[in-house]
């Protein structure tokens, strides 16, 4: 089979599409086709060297496909059946060994590419608004970052689930996106800007009943002081730097804030809750509430191109590369 090694570190240019012996199906995984592979920040992490890798070493983490082989062990799967997975090392691809336990079933009315690009973002974005806070009729959200690719996709759920969602952005362009994935109230962060303030406006000085923050040390302070009392600080990401160390008491302070520092690993550990997540996204996706779409497609081959575009900010919407 063909496949991307990332033959040492460093930039684009270390990637090389290579031919390769297909791997096998081990004990509880399925051998699967690939048919898309979702291209994501992480990938030019490990390709870079800025996470420890080995090199060689296939790149990509996400993708999705048509069972061809079942592993010893593995019940409830046939060849023909259609899986996409978030963490599956690997996946720039023509074909993949994926854990039987840890793939989502994709219904036959989502394409390839949108069941490729959705995993990581989509099952982010559905337990921030249903595990890490659970978003309850009524409530209001605060959303950093809300025309980015989590963003767009926690904003959908919240509304799905009856919320209201206040949302910063960087610039007029992506509060349209924000607007359009139905934030109501969108407003422009940065210099000079008083986030907390603008947000008491807008509830009246009540504040939010949460603030999902994945944008990290610029906006945490102003996150914390945007909540209402007993609000729900959830920072899930570091965009611009990690928060420093804090005084705990300072959750006392502003109101008894509960803060959780969420991620995905901890929220699809068993298959039973990874099906529960995934049937969300996919229902949204058929039944037309969830509104994802990829922003663009590359061939295989031309992996090293799509990490160019990706990293020198060229993209738009989720990047698949296709087999």
């Amino acid at each position: 089979m063909h496949a991307v090694h990332a033959t040492r570190k460093g930039g684009p240019e270390v990637l090389e599409y290579v031919e390769v012996p297909d791997p096998s199906a081990g004990p509880g995984e399925l051998f699967v086709a690939v048919e898309a592979a979702g291209i994501n920040f992480i990938d030019t992490y490990r390709r870079s060297g800025m996470y420890p890798m080995d090199f060689p070493h296939i790149v990509g983490v996400e993708g999705a496909g048509v069972v061809e082989a079942v592993g010893e062990g593995v019940t409830g799967f046939t060849p023909g059946d259609r899986v996409a997975w978030h963490d599956a090392h690997g996946s720039y691809a023509e074909k993949v060994a994926v854990r039987a336990d840890m793939v989502m079933r994709v219904p036959h009315g989502v394409s390839a590419e949108a069941a490729a690009a959705i995993p990581l973002q989509g099952l982010t974005a559905q337990y921030l608004a249903t595990g890490s806070h659970r978003i309850e009729p009524g409530q209001t959200a605060l959303v950093h970052a809300a025309a980015g690719g989590v963003g767009l996709l926690l904003t959908q759920i919240i509304k799905q689930l009856g919320g209201r969602v206040i949302g910063t952005v960087g610039t007029e362009e992506k509060a349209k996106l924000a607007r359009g994935a139905g934030a109501d109230e969108v407003f422009l962060y940065g210099e000079g800007v008083d986030i907390a303030a603008k947000v008491r406006e807008l509830t009246d000085g009540a504040g939010v009943d949460v603030a999902y923050d994945g944008v990290g040390k610029d906006t945490f302070d102003a996150s914390l002081a945007s909540l209402t009392v007993r609000g729900s600080m959830v920072l899930f990401g570091a965009a611009s730097g990690a928060v420093p160390p804090f005084d705990i008491q300072r959750l006392n302070s502003s109101g008894g804030i509960f803060l959780s520092r969420p991620s995905l690993q901890w929220f699809v550990t068993n298959p039973e809750e990874l099906a529960e997540r995934s049937a969300m996204l996919f229902d949204g996706l058929e039944n037309g509430w969830l509104d994802f779409r990829v922003g663009s497609t590359f061939p295989l081959a031309e992996a090293a191109e799509a990490h160019r575009a990706l990293e020198g900010r060229r993209t738009t919407g989720k990047v698949v590369l296709l087999p």
